[in-house]
Order: structure tokens, then C-alpha cells, then sequence
């Protein structure tokens, strides 16, 4: 299985040039059952990335351009009434996919935006009172264009929430780049990818992230970054214990995509950005340092036991 993670991270790795690490986050994020939010500007390859991982991972894929427009039934599904039998038919929407992108997701309003909270946390739809179980796996990515950006809804802190990580793609090295400009066409890589496990295969392997050894000591500063983050007036309000369970396995998962079978600090120290990042808000001790990384500074803060 170690040899075949290994595959899948160098194979994403020449659909998707130069971003290693994104890579292995959005992996780990995925090994460790979360769902993935890429922010940044269009054409940096967050759809490539997605793309990439379902075909990587032989995983059904679906993607949902979302707009201003767009309703909760054009997500979840539809009942439709059948004449010849005298009742409904639930129709499945686009969310019944084991891969499932959300493309520019803060396009859409709050309301279609909250159709994913229940799917995303229970793994299930529910369309006139019936329950609709999502495949397994279930992975969402959805990509987000900057809040700055015309058009654009700002995601509550509730659905954020329900993100275990966030990332930024970034520009390309140079080095990578020139390699775009000369390379083949990234469809055309797509197209010829093959699937390096199946979906029962990444099961076992989401089963595994979850023995990966976490010791007391581990724990501990686990905890110290969730209370330091709650007392420090560096920040708003402090962590949630969901941070710190997808911190914790978050961490578990790439350790095990650094095939060792215990967790490390240093593993949560390469998780914990995108782990937290997004969850945290600046406090009144932050006004007078505009722009300070806060995922940063509360690392910064805590001692590593």
C-alpha cells in the first residue's frame, strides 16, 4: 500500500507540476475522510487537482459549477412524481459521486451553499423525509475564488467549519512552469491516467490512518495548541475540539503517507496550516499586525514536547 501511495503522489505530481505538497495535503486530507477547500485565483490548477486525485484513486467524479443561480435541488436531487405507479421518485443529483467538486462554491447564495452541510457531515441526503445514503468514499472539493473578487458570497463559518483543510495552489516555479508551457496539455494527461487503487482499496487505507500510534505526549501538545489558541488574545475565539480531531488526524494520515506508524510533532506541525487556518480569526491583540500568518504565530506559541 506504501508503494502504491507513493505512485498516486508522483503520478498527481505530473498532472499537477511543481505542487508536492499541495499533493500530499490534499491526499493526507482525504486519507484522513475530510473535505478539501483550494482557494485562489482562477487558473492555478484547483480543478486540475481534483481532477487528478478521482482519476488517481479510481474514484467516480462529479462536478458542480456553481452560480449565482443555482438551487439546492440541482445539487441533492429531485422527487418527481410517477403516474403509473401513483408516487414519487427521488432522482439523484449530481452530490452522488465519490468525487464530488464544488467549483467556485462561493459563487452560490447561503442557501444552496448550506444544501452540502448535511451531506458533508453525515455522508446522506435527505429529500422529502427520506434518507439517501452518499458512496463511500465521499470526498468534497470545492474551489473558492478570493473574497475580494465581484460575485463572490462569503462562506459562513459553519460550512468553513465542515472543511478539514484549506489550501492555496500559488504560482509555479519557474522550473514547473516552463515544463507547462512545453509539456503536453493537461487534459490530455488527465485522459491517459490510470487509477493506481480502487475505492475499497482507499477504504483500507482510511481504516489504516486511524491506527497510526498518536502517543500521550503527541496528545498533549495537540491540546496545548487547542488552549493556547482560546486564551491568547492573539485570536477571536479559540479552536473547536473538531479542529483538533482533524488535526490530530490529519497528522495521523501523513505520517502514514511518510510510511511510519506513529504520529510525530513535526507531522502535526505540516498539517496544522491548513488544519486551523481557516478557523481562526484575528483577536484584539492582532489589530496592531495587520496580516500576521495566525496558524504561524499560535505554532510559534506553543513548545513541542
Amino acid at each position: 500500500m506504501h508503494s502504491a501511495l507513493d505512485h498516486i503522489v508522483a503520478q498527481i505530481g505530473q498532472i499537477v507540476l511543481g505542487k508536492e505538497t499541495q499533493v500530499r495535503l490534499a491526499l493526507a486530507c482525504l486519507l484522513a475522510r475530510g473535505h478539501l477547500l483550494i482557494e485562489d485565483l482562477p487558473g492555478v490548477g484547483k480543478t486540475t487537482l481534483a481532477h487528478g486525485l478521482a482519476m488517481s484513486l479510481g474514484l467516480s467524479f462529479k462536478r458542480i459549477q456553481f452560480t449565482s443561480d443555482l438551487l439546492p435541488a440541482d445539487i441533492l436531487g429531485v422527487s418527481i412524481y410517477q403516474p403509473e405507479t401513483f408516487s414519487f421518485r427521488f432522482h439523484h443529483g449530481p452530490i452522488f459521486a465519490q468525487l464530488l467538486l464544488a467549483d467556485e462554491i462561493n459563487r452560490a447564495t447561503p442557501k444552496t451553499q448550506s444544501a452540502l452541510l448535511e451531506a458533508m457531515e453525515e455522508r446522506q441526503v435527505t429529500s422529502d423525509g427520506q434518507t439517501h445514503p452518499l458512496p463511500e468514499p465521499f470526498f468534497v472539493v470545492a474551489t473558492q475564488n478570493p473574497r475580494h473578487q465581484v460575485g463572490t458570497f462569503p462562506l459562513p463559518e459553519s460550512q468553513l467549519d465542515r472543511f478539514m483543510m484549506r489550501i492555496d495552489m500559488g504560482f509555479p516555479d519557474r522550473a514547473a512552469e516552463r515544463k507547462l508551457l512545453i509539456g503536453q496539455d493537461r487534459r490530455e494527461v488527465l485522459a491517459h491516467t490510470q487509477a493506481g487503487i480502487d475505492g475499497a482499496q482507499l477504504l483500507q487505507l482510511q481504516r489504516r490512518v486511524r491506527e497510526v500510534r498518536v502517543r500521550e505526549a503527541l496528545l498533549d501538545y495537540i491540546q496545548d495548541l487547542l488552549e493556547a489558541s482560546r486564551r491568547s488574545p492573539w485570536f477571536a475565539h479559540g479552536l473547536s475540539p473538531r479542529a483538533g480531531l482533524g488535526l490530530m488526524h490529519c497528522a495521523q494520515a501523513w505520517a502514514l503517507l511518510a510510511r511510519r506508524d506513529m504520529v510525530v510533532p513535526e507531522d502535526v506541525q505540516a498539517v496544522a496550516a491548513a488544519v486551523i487556518g481557516h478557523r481562526l480569526q484575528p483577536g484584539p491583540a492582532a489589530d496592531d499586525q495587520p496580516g500576521t500568518d495566525l496558524s504561524r504565530r499560535l505554532i510559534q506559541s506553543v513548545a513541542i514536547p
